[in-house]
């Protein structure tokens, strides 16, 4: 019988390759930035190099930050977070060059569990408008529901057959790790995903299933 789910081993290799790939811009950005400081004279190019390690510095925080709460434990089991903390989180994350972040989640406590959610599914989100746009987060029936709007707004195969269960797991490589990823987290926190086309738009849901308590860890 085949395994339904990737082994823990390849889950954590997998998602360890997604936040390098994340951190890894900015991060060489850095590097080039403090090479060009020491060969060079010039104070306008010394000035540029410095503003470059300034901003690629930034970036690179925000996107661990981000990871940290999206990816890793963001503290010990059974630990609860500010949505409003995470907004913050998510919108240094997104910046405002090419998408902008709509947060409209209530500032409350919410387990760990549905912030990771939440998050990935903003990252699913942001992954349907190549040409930028808006992302809208906000609480639907006790769940959430992340809009993406921007030209050419598009549900990618693969990301929907992940979503839906129908990708063999010998599939799911660096690329398709992060929507795997949220699917196991909705189906851990009984709040079942959808993803779908609504006029324009790509709208990524999880409500809560009624039926199934949700969960507080994760």
């Amino acid at each position: 019988m085949q395994p339904s789910h990737l082994s823990d081993l390849d889950l954590a290799a997998l998602l360890c390759s997604r936040v390098c790939h994340d951190v890894i811009s900015p991060v060489g950005a850095i590097t080039n930035g403090l090479e060009l400081l020491e060969v060079e004279d010039d104070e306008a190019m010394r000035t540029m190099a410095m503003d470059l390690v300034r901003k690629s510095a930034k970036q690179a925080s925000a996107k661990l930050k981000f990871c940290r709460i999206a990816f890793g434990a963001a503290g010990s089991a059974g630990a609860i977070i500010d949505m409003g903390e995470a907004g913050d989180v998510a919108k240094a994350f997104v910046g405002e060059e090419k998408i902008k972040l709509d947060w409209q989640v209530p500032r409350e406590n919410r387990p760990k569990q549905q912030v990771k959610l939440l998050l990935n599914m903003m990252l699913i989100a942001t992954g349907s408008i190549p040409r930028g746009g808006v992302v809208k987060a906000e609480t639907v029936d006790g769940g959430f529901a992340v809009r993406a709007s921007g030209e050419g707004a598009k549900i990618f195969e693969k990301t929907d057959q992940v979503l839906k269960g129908a990708a063999a797991l010998e599939e799911i490589d660096a690329r398709l790790i992060q929507p795997y990823y949220t699917k196991r987290l909705a189906e851990a926190a009984g709040m079942p995903l959808s993803l779908a086309l609504d006029g324009a738009d790509v709208v990524v849901s999880a409500v809560a299933d009624i039926a199934k308590p949700l969960a507080a860890t994760g």
